[in-house]
């Protein structure tokens, strides 16, 4: 007796809100059309391995877990080499098609995988669900990526909250949000916020992104709202800045950083907004401004949070 024609699900990089939404939502579709669908546990991870990690999924699990924040398919930023790759899961288990969710990173791994199938005469077709809270990928009529409306959504409560604090205390915040090299997010959050200051990677086009620029864009805003007799205010910055800056702007600002094994600072360790808070500071104290300012990060809050509408359609 044949086996039943089989789709593989997997999903690789950081958590986005939605990602049940979709990976539930194909699973509905194809066990409607008679096919099984394999859950594949850290992503490409144990893929060709003899114990592939991996979750039957049906179609009670699909409907329970369409609408909730983060993944039942456990996540990785595993990428296997070409030498890694066996074609035993997808013969064992007859599958026809590869779903992949993640970045670029996951895309480019599944078409390797797809192209090596292929060469071994299995035709698995591949489908790639783009994935990123950043927004930062040009989708036709320029779609949002999935997760971002939600991850802002909630990023925006959290904004409110903070300018709140500010108003009430007479102090000023410095938050960092998420972004990797695009300003997106932070632009969202900061402007339905009304934010005095938003800080973006996509304002220095034409310049050098230094922290001096930015920390003189931050005391002038302060210096603004003094003048109107307003003593709070919040600015947000996207992390995104930090991926247009030289590892010599970044070690000369002063900040105590661990290197990687390649000499580069681990930027993943130090909070973004603690570092503008402290150049900040230093740069008020300087000029002879009392401000108090305290740093908040808003990122890991955001990425598994349950889905808005917009992305449970």
């Amino acid at each position: 007796m044949e086996k039943k024609h089989s789709v593989a699900i997997l999903c690789s990089g950081g958590p986005a809100p939605g990602i049940n939404t979709v990976v539930c939502s194909i699973a509905k579709v194809f066990l409607k059309d008679g096919y099984r669908v394999i859950g594949i546990n850290h992503g490409a991870k144990t893929l060709f391995t003899d114990k592939v990690d991996t979750i039957e999924i049906d179609f009670e699990m699909a409907d329970r877990y369409f609408n909730r924040g983060g993944s039942f398919l456990k996540m990785s930023r595993y990428k296997p080499q070409d030498s890694e790759f066996k074609p035993d899961f997808f013969i064992n288990n007859n599958v026809e098609l590869l779903v992949t969710i993640g970045g670029d990173d996951t895309a480019s791994t599944a078409n390797r995988i797809t192209k090596y199938l292929n060469e071994k005469e299995l035709p698995v077709r591949n489908i790639h669900v783009p994935k990123t809270i950043d927004n930062d990928l040009p989708l036709p009529d320029r779609l949002p990526t999935f997760g971002y409306h939600s991850a802002k959504n909630e990023g925006v409560r959290i904004a409110t909250t903070v300018y709140e604090d500010a108003r009430t205390s007479g102090n000023w915040f410095v938050v960092s949000s998420m972004g990797r090299e695009a300003g997106h997010l932070a632009f969202g959050i900061g402007s339905s916020c009304h934010y005095p200051m938003i800080i973006i990677p996509e304002m220095f086009r034409k310049v050098e992104i230094t922290f001096d620029r930015m920390i003189k864009m931050m005391v002038s805003s302060i210096v603004k709202r003094k003048i109107y007799g307003m003593d709070y205010g919040a600015i947000i910055i996207s992390e995104g800045v930090f991926h247009f800056m030289s590892d010599k702007e970044i070690v000369n600002s002063g900040i105590k950083f661990s290197f990687d094994e390649h000499g580069h600072p681990e930027l993943g360790k130090v909070s973004k907004a603690h570092i503008f808070n402290v150049l900040l500071s230093e740069k008020l104290d300087e000029l002879g401004l009392k401000v108090k300012s305290r740093p908040v990060e808003i990122g890991y809050e955001v990425r598994c949070i349950a889905p808005t509408s917009f992305d449970l359609k």
